[in-house]
């Protein structure tokens, strides 16, 4: 991992919203406002930016100083979080969700550690982790449980890359017993159960927590849960005027990183919803909504197309069949001769560094996450593309049971590992009697 060598953080508030300060670095800031995380160079500061995931806090200084005030918040204290948000409402009332939202990264740096009950703890994410000696769904599982679990219990907030998308793919691994599933589910259950009085931190936690639990039903009871049903009715009055939601952007692509994600990410959750909640009165006007986004808004990359063409299998006035069956020649024409594909080329996202992400090289995210789109989109399980796709996979797992993919923002924590070994085992596990990865009844 290469970290940058900041060790302090201040941090004020003002119009702008709150403003962090690198103290090395004396001129440039990062401004969180209205869902976002942007760099913003002073014009007496030096050349030049970082992104926020760039940061590594060393734990001998684990601090932020907020300013005027002579606060002090130590990094490694669980209530981290709740302090730093009661810090900065004695400076002012903006943007109080800051260190929870995009911060999130740095307060939680420590990782899953001791937290994780009775599983133990993996490794940080690493590109040097040798190649398991042959596929084993039953250490994929580990890693999963492991890393969901101490998530959730460490951080106590959902992350698309995660503990969200662990909701999609554990089921997928029917007969591997799970010591985390259930409680990882009843967090957000709770969330659910409590958003009343204690808030959601912002608009992305009730689409994400409502698309995730609906996924997880079907998967599982085939029921639409109560709590399931109440937190997708309470994304709808969450929803814009044009068909969107107020999405995290945190320049972590490709998950928090535009409003575009957001919309196709809950089309994806409300067709797969059980029990014909996409045919519901309190859902019929805003699908509708929805659906208009979608055809007024080109997808701005083609990894959101493929999540376009997910959802469309699901649910139905989001793509034609041409365009759907264009899309998926798109991507069939990207895979790599070894079988597998590159998130690079799905997206133009630079690096916080500035420099480009290298496309010549397939990665075990884009890989199970387009084996999982084109076999819920109707490709046949012995498709050539697939059965290539799927060894690929099976020659790229780490010993630790993940399949580990190099981050597009920055070589810090590697987060998207997480989704990489997800969907992967979504994609495997079909071979081993579960139900075709991604697939649902279309709404």
């Amino acid at each position: 991992m290469h970290c940058n060598p900041v060790r302090l953080l201040r941090f004020s508030a003002g119009p702008a919203g709150l403003k962090y300060r690198l103290i090395r670095n004396p001129g440039l800031y990062f401004y969180k406002h209205r869902g976002r995380c942007a760099p913003q160079q002073n014009s007496a500061g030096p050349a030049g930016s970082i992104g926020i995931a760039d940061l590594c806090v060393a734990p001998s200084r684990r601090t932020l100083r907020s300013t005027p005030s002579s606060a002090r918040l130590d990094l490694d204290d669980p209530d981290a979080p709740g302090l730093a948000r009661k810090a900065q409402k004695s400076n002012s009332g903006f943007c109080s969700k800051f260190v929870v939202g995009c911060l999130a990264v740095i307060v939680g740096a420590r990782g899953a550690s001791a937290e994780g009950g009775d599983l133990k703890a993996p490794a940080p994410n690493s590109p040097e982790e040798p190649m398991a000696q042959q596929v084993s769904l039953e250490k994929a599982a580990e890693f999963l449980d492991a890393t969901a679990l101490g998530w959730t219990r460490q951080r106590k907030c959902g992350s698309c890359h995660t503990n969200y998308v662990y909701l999609f793919a554990r089921p997928a691994l029917k007969g591997i017993a799970s010591p985390a599933a259930t409680e990882v589910r009843g967090f957000f259950e709770d969330r659910v159960t409590h958003w009343e009085t204690a808030k959601p931190r912002w608009d992305t936690e009730v689409v994400a927590t409502a698309v995730a639990l609906a996924v997880n039903d079907a998967a599982t009871t085939g029921k639409l849960h109560p709590l399931s049903r109440k937190a997708l009715d309470l994304m709808w009055p969450l929803q814009k005027e044009d068909g969107s939601w107020d999405w995290l952007k945190c320049g972590w692509p490709p998950m928090e990183h535009d409003d575009y994600f957001g919309v196709v990410y809950a089309a994806i959750g409300v067709g797969a919803a059980p029990d014909g909640y996409a045919a519901t009165e309190s859902a019929k006007a805003g699908i509708a909504k929805l659906r208009e986004h979608l055809r007024a808004h080109p997808a701005p990359s083609l990894h959101h197309k493929a999540m376009l063409l997910w959802a469309s299998s699901k649910l139905d006035g989001l793509l034609t069949p041409e365009e759907a069956q264009k899309t998926v020649e798109q991507l069939r024409a990207l895979q790599k001769p070894d079988g597998g594909w590159s998130l690079a080329s799905l997206g133009d996202w630079k690096r916080h560094d500035g420099n480009a992400n290298d496309a010549a090289q397939a990665d075990a995210y884009a890989t199970s996450f387009l084996a999982v789109v084109l076999r819920a989109a109707g490709a046949p399980a012995d498709d050539p593309a697939l059965r290539k796709a799927r060894d690929w996979l099976r020659g790229h797992q780490r010993a630790s049971g993940r399949w580990f993919t190099r981050s597009p923002s920055a070589d810090n924590y590697h987060f998207l590992t997480h989704a990489a070994t997800a969907y992967a085992v979504m994609a495997l596990a079909e071979e081993s009697g579960a139900a075709p990865a991604g697939s649902a009844e279309r709404r």
